[in-house]
């Protein structure tokens, strides 16, 4: 089942995330259940939040993904969103 991790970054929390980008990136290919990701950029062209689409069992190891992401054990988020999503197109 897939689900769309949907974060924002803690203001002024740049270089938490780039400090951490590293470990996020071996997380991902690690784990083996992101389809698809990136990150959400401001105004200036830089990251301020993710949008991570995990194909796990159910929500709760969407959850389990999503707190034992770096970026999460960092506190670089200051909001997390989990929604199970359906891909329709593309």
């Amino acid at each position: 089942m897939s689900f769309a991790l949907i974060t924002r970054d803690k203001p002024g929390a740049l270089q938490i995330r780039r400090d951490t980008r590293e470990a996020h990136l071996e997380y991902i290919e690690a784990t083996g259940v992101v389809t698809m990701a990136g990150p959400f950029l401001d105004v200036n062209g830089e990251m301020d939040g993710s949008l991570v689409v995990l194909d796990v069992a159910d929500l709760q190891a969407a959850q389990d993904w999503a707190e034992n992401d770096p970026y999460a054990r960092a506190g670089l988020f200051e909001s997390v969103e989990i929604r199970a999503w359906k891909k329709v197109i593309g």
